[in-house]
């Protein structure tokens, strides 16, 4: 059996997660991508008016029992059927995505580092470290171009649902950290540190 090694990206939303990913591809082709937004729960009767009726930044929103047993088969080299969300109407996709395991894995979201035994099986965890204010402002400019959102329920679902499910939930979670980087995918410095880490790590 080959042995897998698995990279854990958390963060606040906004916070840079996807980039540090993007950065890694381009030196390091040989890793599949597991995004922890796939593994949402259904919500479909949420709509712009009704948005923090159902809280996205809970440990709860997410089936964390599914994405640690899709982590473990990739872990023992086994391939998985990796669940689709659908941000528009807020639901699972019938539609799945084989996803075939791989020296490296990256698993990149809110809340990775949140249950233990998730983080027991990442060999590295990465911590994104991004002001509040440029958090929102990126998280304004994505609901609105790629989620259908209004101004108004951004707003509304950061501040009654977002900034306290960050404050009670990411944020605590910086201390599983093994590397913290501020500013994300844009800190070049902590960058010329990470990439070389990552390329020794995936073989």
């Amino acid at each position: 059996m080959r042995e897998v090694k698995i990279i854990g990206i958390t963060g606040g939303s906004g916070s840079g997660k996807s980039t540090i990913v993007r950065k890694i591809s381009e030196v390091c082709s040989d890793f599949v991508f597991i995004p922890q937004d796939n593994y949402y729960k259904s919500a479909s009767y949420i709509s712009n008016e009704n948005i923090t009726a159902f809280n996205f930044d809970h440990p709860d929103a997410f089936d964390m029992e599914l994405l640690e047993e899709h982590l473990s088969r990739l872990k023992a080299y086994e391939p998985i059927e990796m669940p689709l969300y659908d941000f528009v109407h807020h639901r699972r996709m019938d539609d799945t995505v084989t996803v075939q395991p791989r020296p490296l894995v990256i698993i990149e979201g809110l809340m990775v580092l949140h249950s233990v035994k998730i983080r027991d099986l990442l060999d590295l965890k990465l911590y994104v470290d991004t002001p509040d204010d440029i958090r929102f402002i990126r998280r304004l400019k994505r609901d609105i171009a790629e989620r259908g959102r209004t101004v108004e329920s951004v707003c509304n679902q950061y501040l009654e649902v977002v900034r306290p499910g960050h404050f009670n939930f990411i944020e605590p979670t910086k201390i599983y950290a093994d590397l913290i980087i501020p500013e994300g995918g844009y800190n070049e410095n902590a960058l010329s540190v990470l990439i070389p880490f990552v390329k020794e790590l995936s073989g």
